[in-house]
Formats: C-alpha cells, sequence, structure tokens
C-alpha cells in the first residue's frame, strides 16, 4: 500500500466523511478514489455500446449500472 502525505481542504474533506458516513479521513479519500474509478470504467463502457465490441443494448448497460449501485457500500 503506497503512503504519501497531502494538503486537503478541510471543510471538504469534513462534509465528504459526513456525506459518506465514515470516521476516518483514510476511508472516504478511497471511497472517493473508487467511485472515480467506478464511474469512469462504466462510462468507458457507455462509450462502447453500438461499437460492434459489446454486445449490451443501452436498458441492459442500464440495468447493469443499476446493479453496480447496489452492490456498492
Amino acid at each position: 500500500m503506497a503512503r504519501f502525505s497531502i494538503t486537503v481542504e478541510p471543510e471538504l474533506l469534513e462534509e465528504a466523511m459526513k456525506l459518506a458516513g465514515v470516521k476516518r479521513k483514510r476511508e472516504v479519500i478511497e471511497l472517493a478514489l473508487r467511485e472515480f474509478v467506478r464511474k469512469h470504467r462504466l462510462a468507458n463502457l457507455q462509450n462502447l455500446v453500438g461499437s460492434g465490441l459489446v454486445e449490451w443494448t443501452p436498458e441492459g448497460l442500464a440495468k447493469w449500472r443499476e446493479a453496480a449501485k447496489e452492490e456498492t457500500p
């Protein structure tokens, strides 16, 4: 695991922790990074719809995205 120091706006960090319902700074930062990666992976998949590389319909993709949201803690 990488270890590093960063400076983050305290108010932003506190608000994110409250919204996420977590008590540790590390938890909210990891949650934010996971969400960022998930969002971009989903966007990349969505861009492949209709390309022939992925055989999903827009409706199928929407169902998959909803299922992924339910799995996110």
